[in-house]
């Protein structure tokens, strides 16, 4: 996807950065509205066994995310040469453990999704502040943006690019994307034993 093709919404007539911006809200009516279910965007890695989050799962939220502060100061381009955009609540959106079954969600229907702003969508503006639930920022750590910590993340996120581009190879963890690389071309993907069904566990699918 190169920096020449622009995306802009129909909707609202602003620019937006990758194809799935506005998909990622689809995920509760595919679900069928019934159960959890985690959205991620793609240029993040794991550090961590994903599985664990699940624990995390509390019914009287309708989403959870880690709530980040970002506001790019300074910065006009970022993965690929597309915009550096500001918008309400940047990036909760990137990582989302959406409670499908959660009643507030049933108007995110695809007729929704294709008729609302898209920056309405980003900040959650269907829910009120007491739906959204908190996840530890491990789990959305922004390489180069969020603040520096000890250990390591359980989820690194590359939002402004990862070392797959040129001009990216000293972003923070570049390392880490790299040993993981290479280990798919030796090894191929990895292929977990844990069933894909295994966070469909009786006490919270409600």
């Amino acid at each position: 996807m190169g920096a020449e093709r622009e995306y802009y919404d129909m909707v609202d007539g602003k620019k937006f950065s990758t194809e799935f911006s506005h998909t990622r809200f689809l995920v509760p009516e595919i679900m069928q509205f019934n159960g959890w279910a985690l959205f991620m965007d793609c240029d993040m890695i794991c550090m961590s066994d994903i599985s664990k989050l699940f624990a995390l799962c509390d019914d009287k939220y309708a989403v959870m995310c880690v709530k980040h502060n970002h506001i790019p100061m300074g910065e006009t381009s970022k993965m690929d040469g597309r915009e550096q955009m500001r918008y309400h609540r940047k990036n909760w959106s990137s990582f989302m453990l959406w409670n499908c079954s959660h009643p507030a969600n049933r108007i995110v229907t695809k007729g929704y999704v294709n008729s609302a702003m898209g920056g309405d969508m980003h900040a959650f503006s269907w829910l009120p502040d007491s739906l959204i639930g908190s996840l530890p920022d491990t789990y959305n750590y922004i390489a180069g943006v969020s603040p520096k910590r000890g250990g390591m993340p359980d989820v690194i996120h590359f939002t402004n690019g990862g070392p797959w581009f040129d001009t990216c190879q000293d972003v923070p963890f570049a390392g880490n994307w790299l040993l993981e690389y290479e280990d798919w071309q030796r090894n191929g993907p990895y292929i977990s034993d844990i069933p894909s069904t295994a966070y469909e566990r009786e006490d919270i699918r409600k």
